[in-house]
């Protein structure tokens, strides 16, 4: 069939996304989306869990999540088109498979903005408590559409001064945790040894499992292909950037944090992270981190947003998905503005649905695609590429198989509530598939990419005024 070309809502030249990202907007992009201060949303939880060795754990999930944030630079090197796991899977297996993958992946993006919404409303309404939650995050959600809507040049500029504040936060908690050790014996292997609560490996890799969640973020970079300059050389670079980067803020802060307070009795453990900034600075720390904290839950619901609209808008521009609705960009501002006003209407739901069912889809989701990703490396370079030479063979086999591993076994230590939520959503996937190619009797629609990769000349002119 014949997928017809990326177009606006009014007649005239295709419109295309701006090609204007560099590196270094798209490792902010992708640090932004992770929120560097994401560290504590799970702190309590997992100090709990492994007896005080938060930040052991850490280093166990960011080996895992190496392995595939490199499968995802050498598939955004092969297919450098928005769409991510799902482009990955459609090309390597097929247009089902592919599809597949993109349902289980809007697991992971399209609810992450409404978990973003929900934190901001729950500490503004803890702040504020004579303004309902409700409204903080109906004015968030319109906020972040329309900075998704004006374009991608106003997101990158946002989220210079999102992760500015978040950057200033870790330099003011580094400083004043470094000088509240100062006045007696500190132990300072204690976050890697444990406190003695709790023993034994199998609560490390629990307590990793969950942690997975503050990694989702270094795939969102590979959604802005379109949009970045040279981009078989700028995504690859700053997906593996963004996840060792995040890896090491994740492992230092929660080190800081169990060296200043080397205790797992919390007030609050949902909110174990105030303790923390008590014991380290004071009120004044405490009260520092929620504005941070909240900024950068804005700016991970503003790239969040702008990531799932795009997977979306790929999805449509197949016929996947209502090309009228999903498959459009803006004339005016060459956005995917329809797709990006869906998810706001989705995003409505933060008002009423509870975080833990959200934080459960999102595993579920993610996990699945990352797995398909580490396999699509091995179907793409190794079997259809015959990429096969014993200096191939690490690189396009076992590099990529030891990430699936690694990725199934995180996917198997969620929760059953998990697979019973995600199993549901995938069987939705299934059915609306099943429509799509009337009951599998035809072959579900195929982006062209040919079509997708014809950036003119005039195109790239346009765009060069907007540089990031």
């Amino acid at each position: 069939m014949t997928t017809p070309t990326p177009h606006a809502s009014t007649s005239g030249p295709p419109v295309r996304l701006r090609r204007v990202l560099k590196v270094p907007a798209l490792v902010l992009f992708g640090l932004v989306y992770m929120v560097p201060l994401t560290v504590f949303t799970t702190y309590g939880i997992v100090t709990e869990l492994t007896g005080g060795r938060v930040p052991m754990a850490y280093a166990i999930t960011l080996v895992a999540m190496a392995f595939t944030a490199r499968s995802y630079a050498r598939m955004a090197m092969a297919f450098p088109f928005a769409g991510s796991a799902y482009v990955y899977a459609q090309r390597s297996f097929g247009p089902g498979i592919g599809f597949m993958a993109g349902w289980s992946l809007m697991l992971d993006y399209l609810f992450l903005p409404m978990i973003n919404y929900l934190v901001i409303g729950i500490y503004l309404h803890a702040a504020f408590p004579a303004v309902p939650a409700w409204v903080f995050i109906l004015a968030t959600i319109a906020l972040v559409t329309v900075l998704n809507v004006i374009g991608i040049v106003s997101v990158a500029r946002a989220n210079f001064v999102i992760i500015g504040v978040q950057a200033l936060f870790i330099v003011v908690f580094v400083a004043l945790g470094v000088g509240s050790m100062s006045g007696g014996s500190v132990d300072l292997a204690a976050p890697f040894t444990g406190d003695g609560s709790v023993d034994g490996v199998n609560v490390l890799f629990a307590g990793a499992a969950i942690l997975c969640l503050s990694f989702l973020g270094f795939d969102s970079i590979s959604t802005l292909s379109e949009e970045a300059k040279d981009a078989k050389r700028s995504v690859p670079r700053a997906i593996m950037i963004t996840t060792v980067t995040a890896g090491v803020i994740f492992i230092g802060l929660s080190w800081l944090s169990q060296v200043v307070y080397p205790q797992n009795d919390f007030a609050d453990v949902d909110s174990a992270a105030l303790d923390v900034m008590t014991a380290a600075g004071g009120e004044f720390l405490a009260a520092f981190f929620t504005a941070a904290y909240i900024a950068g839950a804005t700016g991970s619901a503003l790239t969040s947003q702008a990531s799932v609209s795009r997977i979306l808008y790929s999805m449509g521009r197949d016929g996947v998905l209502p090309r009228r609705i999903f498959g459009r960009l803006s004339a005016r501002f060459r956005t995917p503005m329809y797709a990006t006003l869906v998810v706001s209407a989705v995003s409505l739901f933060a008002i009423v649905i509870d975080l833990g069912l959200l934080v459960e889809m999102i595993s579920f989701g993610a996990l699945i695609a990352f797995s398909v990703v580490n396999l699509s490396v091995i179907k793409h370079y190794y079997i259809d590429q015959k990429e096969r030479s014993s200096a191939r063979l690490l690189s396009n086999l076992v590099l990529p198989f030891i990430g699936f591993s690694l990725t199934v076994w995180l996917w198997t230590s969620l929760s059953g509530t998990t697979f019973i939520v995600g199993g549901i959503w995938m069987l939705g996937g299934l059915v609306l598939l099943a429509i799509v190619t009337r009951g599998f009797r035809t072959r579900a629609p195929m982006l062209d990419l040919s079509e997708v990769a014809d950036v003119t000349e005039a195109d790239v002119e346009r765009s060069e005024p907007e540089r990031v």
